[in-house]
């Protein structure tokens, strides 16, 4: 339990910045009250914040359940500014990364420790106003501690690994087995660091950019494949030694899905990791009862997956330059999204001076 008295309280009716998020081409900076904290709940003064592939994906009208307009910011990390009532684990001054996934607790799913899929699952950032401000309230139970020695950038890479650790860990033990990554996006490019780390013997990552491809050789994947070559499943075929183990679609369109039951061998895994469109997709249903071919999909973390996160980037086995491409101010979060849009970055970070 923590003694250390609060710094830097906030004051009564101080105004903060937060973006909110009209569409893609209206980005603006509101002016709003601080947030108290209420009992349980911590007030963080953010450092940095991500631009997700969701929230551009929601920006641009097209994210199933994330309604326009919204408040976004649920890759972020801060500083502790004050604690509301009941809260004895955190206090002032106490660096800490949010894990947003807002669950029940009381449903079955919830009560069998996979929250992740809570039957009223709201997502910090998406449902509910997020941290892309001065200033945010958050439960104390959703937050992590930052470890010593990590810096905020770094920190700022925890919940976006998470999410390809959760998926990796559906996949199961991984160790020598042939892998694919559809897409070298963020979160395939995450995709192939967790799979590395899991003990996958060799990875093939597929994209349509070549820079991204370039980048995917550089982080470790065995050979990276333009992802409309009309030979894809031959290619990773051959480069590979044959059918695959495990494909983790990272895009989650029809024709991803069409390679994914190609790529995968008889009795294999295909694990989507990426957000379709709402609408059907369709799927070659006769491959899939033929060649027992298990699909699934994955959603989030829980705070096992955070801790491999964490694990992970502590232990450097991601490279940080690599994968931050841009930053920018808060006031320039229009650009920020709009940069997160180009297949030149990785990941776009927001970082926020102290007010």
């Amino acid at each position: 339990m923590s003694t250390r008295p609060e710094r830097n309280p906030t004051p009564m009716n101080q105004q903060i910045r937060r973006v909110l998020v009209r569409s893609i081409d209206d980005i603006q900076i509101e002016r709003t009250d601080a947030p108290m904290p209420g009992a349980g709940e911590l007030l963080v003064r953010t450092t940095v914040v991500g631009v997700c592939g969701s929230d551009t994906h929601a920006a641009l009208g097209h994210h199933p359940f994330i309604d326009l307009p919204y408040r976004p910011g649920h890759e972020a990390v801060g500083v502790v500014a004050s604690v509301g009532a009941g809260v004895e684990d955190f206090a002032s001054g106490d660096r800490v990364l949010i894990e947003p996934n807002l669950y029940c607790g009381q449903c079955f799913q919830c009560r069998s420790g996979r929250y992740n899929i809570c039957q009223e699952l709201k997502v910090f950032g998406c449902q509910t106003p997020g941290a892309m401000a001065d200033l945010f309230t958050i439960p104390a139970a959703r937050v992590h501690r930052v470890p010593g020695g990590m810096t905020d950038i770094e920190a700022a890479l925890v919940e976006p690994l998470a999410t390809p650790v959760h998926a990796v860990a559906k996949a199961g033990d991984l160790t020598g087995r042939t892998v694919v990554v559809l897409g070298a996006g963020p979160i395939g490019l995450f995709t192939l660091i967790a799979a590395r780390h899991a003990g996958a013997a060799r990875i093939a990552v597929t994209d349509l950019m070549d820079g991204k491809r370039d980048r995917a050789l550089r982080l470790g994947a065995d050979t990276a494949l333009p992802a409309d070559a009309p030979d894809l499943v031959e290619q990773v075929h051959a480069a590979l030694g044959g059918p695959v183990d495990v494909v983790f679609d990272c895009v989650a369109r029809e024709q991803s899905m069409a390679q994914a039951t190609g790529l995968v061998a008889k009795g294999g895994h295909i694990v989507v990791v990426g957000v379709g469109d709402a609408g059907p997709t369709p799927i070659r249903l006769d491959l899939v009862q033929d060649r027992e071919i298990r699909i699934e999909g994955t959603l989030m973390y829980t705070a096992e997956d955070y801790r491999t996160a964490i694990s992970l980037i502590s232990s450097g086995a991601v490279d940080t330059d690599e994968v931050v491409t841009a930053t920018y101010g808060l006031e320039d979060a229009g650009k920020a999204f709009a940069a997160s849009l180009q297949p030149e970055h990785v990941k776009v970070l927001v970082t926020l001076e102290a007010l």
